[in-house]
């Protein structure tokens, strides 16, 4: 502030006066942050388009005409209205604000039968959240698995204004990772939804802000495969995004990951990369060679323009944690003002770690934590909910599993079912919290059947919640997966990461003086993730693994807490199910 009283031995009234002067000095700092806040106005129409988003042209989701669709730009503290139209001739849409609290708007979370009824073809929906927390986040579409066909864009939150970002950069860029499939949405669900399942496949291309290349390779004088050089003339839908730069500069890098599938490591030829920012949250800066970015994470790194400006580098990302079968997703960092022959550059593209070296990707995770300044978790927690992630078969259907339950979601969106306590719109059961004590995580399951399961687990408001990941072998033999998990609504702290089954001994290793916090978080094969979050947000969230078809497949659970102290929910959010219902019959006000 610049004032601070005197340490003399002063009289009480000289000391008002100067806790009087600190209070008006606080209140002006805090009408100028309000003052300068903006509510900023979009209005979208979503619908499908023909696209070559690698370079082959097949049908994307779009906004406006674009893919992906548009940015979105604002400071901390800020409003954002989205009035959003759907154009879609047959099916209903909504879209997630993916990090964002959504606080005192539940309604405006944008997931369907969770927050919200989906928008119906022809209607338009008004989306009104404020932004409080600067930071790199990303939107998507959060019905079906509209996100696989391309309903996706960047969310950036700055500082408000007159605040400064802990880190020094001159320059920024941003990229918005994605992965591509050449079969439809559609085809995907429904191949996931047969009996027996038909697995959609390995995508077909990796995408960096909707850009990859199938059929032909940047770096192909590189590689022993059949494919042919691209060639662009730089206006093609497919044509990278060249990142171009100054020498001796330092940039920051926004990342964040909406792949409905895969997990993916970046790298930058030559250069090393300093992270910041994970999930909207800072971190304490280290230095990495690449990174492992799982899908619904984000990232912000610093990256020093420090290598041999008449050469050029290459921008690559590529698969983890599923062996390979999608080649490297490509881009150039040109360094400006040096005459070069061609933009390729001269060195082969990075290479990857083996995607299936978990050491590497652990060593990654681990060196995460919260910088100086970020809150701390409260030491104790009120509750404990331990959460089995298991693959099994309903009816011969294969389908994901939490504590041998798969979700699947109520006609009746649980905001409005909660708020105005309707019976029988969800499974009234409470959901398990744990899981049989002589369960093997390393083994196939001995009973490989499941259950459909609608129930929600109810929290009491502003109690402590642990809540432990757990992950387990699948259907198959020697096989577990990658999770990331993605928290709506709240932001929680990574408290620990172990092998194996999980055990009350192994809290003593949890990290409660700097843990990283943050609204997405991996679990590995065979492994746990510990969480830690403060159930202050009133409202119904979805809590869910972020990998589209294991969502579809019925991967994720709903937590409640506080609903009696949510306002207005406005009446086109609940217009379906039982609160339409009751609203057309007058029996309730919406």
């Amino acid at each position: 502030m610049g004032l601070r009283p005197s340490s003399s031995s002063s009289s009480s009234s000289s000391s008002r006066a100067g806790l009087l002067i600190i209070w008006w000095c606080c209140l002006i700092q805090y009408s100028n942050m309000a003052l300068g806040s903006k509510t900023r106005h979009f209005k979208w129409e979503v619908e499908y388009m023909y696209w070559s988003p690698d370079c082959v042209e097949h049908v994307v989701m779009g906004i406006n005409g674009q893919f992906p669709g548009p940015t979105i730009r604002a400071r901390a503290g800020d409003t954002v209205h989205v009035e959003l139209t759907n154009k879609l001739p047959t099916e209903g849409v909504v879209i997630h604000w993916h990090g964002i609290r959504q606080q005192g708007t539940p309604w405006a979370d944008g997931t369907a039968s969770i927050s919200q009824c989906v928008i119906n073809p022809g209607e338009t929906f008004l989306y009104r959240f404020k932004v409080d927390k600067a930071g790199t986040y990303f939107y998507h579409g959060h019905y079906g698995m509209q996100r696989s066909a391309g309903l996706y864009g960047s969310l950036i939150v700055d500082v408000a204004e007159g605040a400064k970002e802990p880190f020094h950069y001159d320059g920024e860029f941003n990229l918005l990772l994605s992965d591509w499939w050449h079969q439809s949405a559609h085809e995907q669900e429904l191949g996931l939804s047969s009996k027996p399942m038909r697995w959609p496949g390995e995508p077909q291309s990796l995408l960096m802000n909707g850009r990859g290349q199938y059929n032909c390779s940047l770096a192909a004088h590189f590689t022993n495969s059949s494919s042919t050089q691209c060639k662009f003339n730089g206006t093609e839908q497919c044509a990278p995004e060249i990142l171009r730069v100054m020498p001796k500069k330092t940039y920051r890098l926004r990342l964040a990951s909406t792949t409905a599938l895969a997990s993916l490591n970046l790298a930058i030829g030559n250069h090393k990369m300093v992270v910041v920012e994970a999930d909207g949250n800072y971190v304490q800066p280290f230095v990495v060679e690449d990174m492992d970015i799982y899908s619904g994470e984000s990232y912000s790194v610093l990256l020093t323009t420090d290598q041999d400006p008449s050469q050029n580098y290459w921008v690559s990302i590529s698969v983890r944690g599923r062996k390979p079968q999608t080649p490297q997703g490509l881009t150039i960092l040109h360094y400006l003002h040096h005459p070069k022959t061609t933009l390729i550059p001269t060195r082969p593209p990075p290479v990857a770690p083996l995607w299936n070296n978990y050491t590497h990707s652990k060593l990654f995770t681990t060196k995460i934590l919260a910088l100086m300044g970020t809150p701390r978790p409260p030491t104790t927690t009120h509750r404990r909910i331990a959460l089995l992630n298991t693959q099994n078969y309903i009816d011969g259907y294969t389908k994901w599993a939490i504590n041998n339950l798969s979700l699947v979601l109520p006609s009746t969106p649980y905001l409005g079912a909660l708020k105005y306590s309707i019976n029988n719109a969800f499974d009234g059961e409470k959901p398990p919290e744990n899981f049989p004590m002589d369960y093997n995580v390393m083994n196939p399951a001995t009973n490989q059947n499941s259950s459909y399961g609608s129930g929600v687990y109810m929290l009491d408001f502003n109690t402590t919640v642990d809540v432990i990941l757990q992950n387990a072998n699948a259907l198959a033999e020697n096989t577990s997966e990658i999770h990331p998990w993605h928290l709506h609504g709240h932001d929680f702290w990574v408290l620990g990461y172990g092998e194996g089954r999980f055990s009350d001994q192994k809290e003593n290793n949890f990290n409660f003086r700097n843990p990283p916090f943050r609204n997405t978080a991996v679990i590995f094969p065979y492994g746990w993730t510990a969480l830690r979050f403060v159930a202050d947000n009133p409202g119904a969230w979805a809590f869910h693994c972020h990998i589209e078809p294991h969502l579809h497949m019925g991967m994720g659970v709903v937590f409640a807490e506080g609903v009696h102290l949510v306002g207005k929910v406005p009446h086109e959010a609940l217009t379906c199910g039982l609160t339409g219902k009751m609203f057309m019959g007058g029996n309730g006000k919406p």
